[in-house]
């Protein structure tokens, strides 16, 4: 049995969500999300509840169970509340900034490197070496930011890079000599 999945899911003030043909659509004030319904599952919407039940008792119908719940569950906070990852430069001379909605780094190369935000994402830079992204699609919003953090690594040596806000970089010791 899942116990993720048999929990409810309470929409809040503002988000309401409907059902047409295993495609569920939740909107909010932050925008509106759609997810195609594995028919392994099945979905109801009542009374500003939202429950998953599993089709049949396999183990593929159970992990589906709680994952549909999870999908369903963190777009319901994503168009109520919304997702931000935060990420931090760290190097001499690496920047951030915004040109219109285009995000410019400089991060050690000969270039800068640009990055036109998708869809339902936002960029914003806050002290040349702080950038917030954020939308309403949890795992949008984690692929753009991993994306961003992908053009210069954390190296393992002196820690210079693009890094997430908290992640801890375990630095290795350098040549000694004898």
């Amino acid at each position: 049995m899942s116990r993720v999945g048999k929990k409810p899911i309470i929409l809040p003030e503002g988000v309401t969500a409907s059902l047409n043909n295993d495609v569920l659509v939740v909107k909010g004030k932050l925008g509106e999300l759609k997810l195609n319904i594995h028919p392994i599952v099945s979905v109801s919407v009542k009374d500003k509840e939202i429950t998953v039940t599993p089709k049949g008792e396999s183990k593929f119908a159970r992990s589906m169970w709680g994952t549909t719940r999870a999908l369903i569950n963190n777009m319901v906070i994503g168009v109520s509340n919304g997702f931000t990852k935060r990420l931090t430069l760290v190097g001499v001379g690496y920047r951030a900034r915004m040109e219109g909605n285009k995000l410019v780094l400089n991060v050690g190369y000969s270039h800068p490197v640009e990055f036109v935000p998708p869809e339902g994402i936002k960029f914003n830079v806050e002290e040349q070496v702080k950038i917030t992204v954020s939308g309403c699609d949890k795992a949008l919003v984690g692929q753009v930011a991993s994306n961003i953090r992908s053009t210069r690594k954390p190296e393992p040596y002196k820690g210079k890079g693009i890094r997430y806000e908290n992640e801890v970089i375990v630095l290795k010791e350098g040549k000694k000599s004898k």
